[in-house]
């Protein structure tokens, strides 16, 4: 062995010793040493965002926290640390140019003058400023906090002026840890029931089933959970295409922030359905936009499942009086789509509603009526009979009620639980489960947490025939006080695609909002691996 390979062994030996290995041990000649199958691990801290609520006065909002346990849940959070915490916080609404613009002109000030010193001095402020917001978010009172999982916590706020939340969750409390923001407004154009589960930060969002016409009043909120700032661009995607705003460009999101963004200040386009890419140059954000109809009805819209060649989008209730589905092509290539349903008894395709061609790079819009027929249901969209399977994001707009009656809902296109998948706010009263199947028959497994006031947890399983979509009334805890959560768990069978409807009715109104339940992504996969010195032999 050369004195390189020597040197190798010491570095590798010495980072072993400081990266905590307890031996390192050379395999044995013609031993492989193959990594073993991966193990599920729980998640040690997830973060959340919930956008600022609601712009009425008289909009009351109830938020609704859980870590579920159970079956696949105290068994994961027992192998996590024994400590943790959940906490979400207030976060700063942005309304006005943000501190990017402000910086573009300082700088643009400071270079005519040419004062260096200036510029130092600036930025030493700028520099103590951000000291001083980390401090304060470290010192700052949770607005939501969890004292044990499987417990919920509801808190209530009211007005307009209830802002942004940013929330992390670490230990015990990280895995499938679940908030939903639900916000009543029972007057003005904003009236409805608008309900999300609070998001993850990413860098890539698809919103299919925004709008930019008159009736509609839509933004899209972005919020910033870390202490630097995030740059996003918005892009909009009508039935020709793309549509130009360079006011899309670069916003600017600041530290620990949200700011709202109106879609119709964007473009002068009058487009009934937009595809709405949310994306960042840097750092990372949470996106949301919140739909305002003043025909009647509002709710949020959340990002779509990731782009793929089949989509299911469960969760439509059998009352449905309209369904408009929004396909947006992702690729390079035309897309060709089968339109199915599955309902209660079975898959059927829709006559008169068969196919749906989608452009590459363009929005494409089916209205479907009232598909349902009086039956619960998923929509399937698929590459056509003999066509490629380009990519696709998909996303439903649901129509309940007639007239000055109607109130509206989002359903985007959502992935299989693989593992578990819990949704908040449930109440004794309104609340409907939809379990789709698209292939194999399955049974799952589902628990209703004990109550934010009081009560028994209590688990009920479902079996879901091939092909259809089963709609319940899911079991309600003994004694329930307050509200509950709802954990599905896959028990046997084939993949199965979930989603809950919340209905509180009011002065004849059916006002209603749909969660999709898609994996809760609360164990990571780890791989076992071991110490293989025969890499660093360069063979001399």
């Amino acid at each position: 062995m050369n004195r390189t390979s020597l040197s190798l062994l010491a570095a590798a030996t010495a980072l072993a010793a400081i990266t905590g290995f307890a031996a390192m041990t050379a395999p044995a000649a013609g031993d492989t040493a193959a990594p073993g199958a991966a193990a599920r691990l729980p998640v040690e801290r997830t973060t959340q965002l919930c956008p600022a609520p609601s712009v009425s006065e008289v909009a009351e909002t109830t938020y609704t926290s859980v870590t579920p346990t159970g079956k696949g849940g105290a068994d994961r959070e027992a192998a996590a640390e024994e400590g943790g915490s959940a906490e979400l916080k207030k976060s700063t609404v942005t309304l006005a140019a943000s501190d990017g613009a402000d910086g573009d002109k300082k700088d643009t000030d400071k270079d005519s003058k040419g004062d260096k010193k200036d510029e130092k001095d600036e930025k030493k402020q700028d520099d103590a400023k951000q000291d001083e917001a980390k401090k304060n978010a470290v010192k700052e009172k949770p607005f939501v906090s969890l004292k044990e999982p499987g417990k919920p916590v509801t808190v209530e706020a009211g007005g307009a002026d209830v802002p942004a939340l940013v929330g992390v969750a670490t230990g015990r409390f990280a895995p499938g840890w679940t908030t939903q923001q639900t916000t009543a407004v029972s007057v003005g154009d904003a009236r409805g029931l608008l309900g999300m589960t609070c998001t993850a930060p990413d860098t890539d969002f698809w919103f299919p089933g925004a709008s930019t016409e008159r009736s509609r009043q839509d933004y899209v909120h972005l919020t910033n959970p870390d202490d630097s700032v995030a740059v996003v661009d918005i892009e909009l995607y009508g039935k020709d295409g793309v549509i130009k705003s360079e006011a899309g460009e670069g916003i600017p999101v600041p530290a620990r922030s949200t700011v709202p963004v109106l879609l119709s200040t964007l473009t002068a386009d009058d487009a009934p359905s937009v595809t709405v890419h949310v994306t960042t140059r840097t750092g990372r954000v949470g996106a949301a936009v919140r739909a305002e109809d003043s025909a009647g009805g509002s709710d949020w819209l959340t990002a779509a499942a990731d782009a793929g060649g089949r989509q299911i989008m469960p969760g439509i209730p059998a009352d449905a009086t309209d369904v408009r589905l929004v396909a947006f092509a992702t690729g390079g290539d035309d897309a060709d789509l089968k339109v199915q349903l599955a309902g209660a008894d079975g898959t059927i395709t829709p006559a008169g509603y068969e196919t749906l061609h989608v452009k590459s790079k363009m929005t494409a819009a089916l209205d479907l009526s009232d598909v349902t027929k009086g039956e619960a249901g998923a929509l399937i969209v698929g590459p056509a009979d003999g066509s490629r399977a380009a990519p696709v994001v998909t996303a439903l707009r649901v129509v309940r009620g007639k007239g000055d009656k109607r109130e509206i809902a989002f359903i985007p296109a959502t992935g299989a639980i693989a593992s578990r998948a819990t949704v908040a706010d449930n109440r004794a009263k309104g609340s409907t489960l939809y379990l789709t199947a698209p292939g194999e028959a399955a049974k799952v497994r589902v628990t209703a947490s004990a109550g934010s006031g009081g009560g028994e947890a209590k688990t009920e399983t479902y079996s879901v025939k091939a092909g259809t979509t089963l709609g319940v009334q899911p079991p309600v805890p003994a004694g329930l006080k307050g509200a509950y959560a709802l954990t599905v768990e896959p028990e046997s069978g084939g993949p199965v695609h979930a989603a809950r409807m919340l209905s509180l009715p009011e002065d004849g109104i059916e006002m209603f909002t749909v969660q999709t339940m898609p994996d809760d992504r609360g164990t990571v996969s780890v791989p076992k691996a071991r110490e293989d010195l025969s890499i660093l032999d360069d063979g001399k």
